[in-house]
């Protein structure tokens, strides 16, 4: 299963559904981590080290600095974004979907969007 870090602009609504539906769900927000306020090239940086996927809902700065990271060649467990305005339902499903049917491997070097695009 995905190891999971929420930066702060989550949907809190949204992990504690994931958390009521699947408990076990490795999952923890960059508050936990000490990272509250905290650049988002930092954020990725404490992912790569902690091998966490980031699920965010920052497309501002936070998708641009991945897709970065990802040109570099440096380290980057995977991204998914969730935006802000998403039914908690439809965003809590594809989550539990990609913690699912998703090995870490398979996101590493990559951004991915919720709702899942067929």
């Amino acid at each position: 299963m995905l190891a999971l870090l929420t930066d702060e602009n989550f949907n809190a609504d949204i992990l504690n559904a994931m958390r009521r539906r699947l408990p076990t769900r490795d999952a923890i927000r960059v508050e936990d981590v000490g990272l509250r306020q905290t650049d988002d090239r930092v954020i990725l940086d404490r992912a790569a080290v902690l091998g966490r996927v980031v699920v965010t809902s920052d497309v501002q700065t936070m998708v641009g600095y991945a897709y970065q990271r990802i040109s570099l060649g440096l380290p980057t467990p995977g991204l998914i974004v969730v935006p802000m305005f998403i039914r908690v339902q439809l965003a809590t499903e594809d989550l539990l979907t990609y913690a699912y049917c998703c090995e870490p491997e398979e996101l590493a070097g990559q951004v991915r969007w919720v709702p899942i695009r067929h």
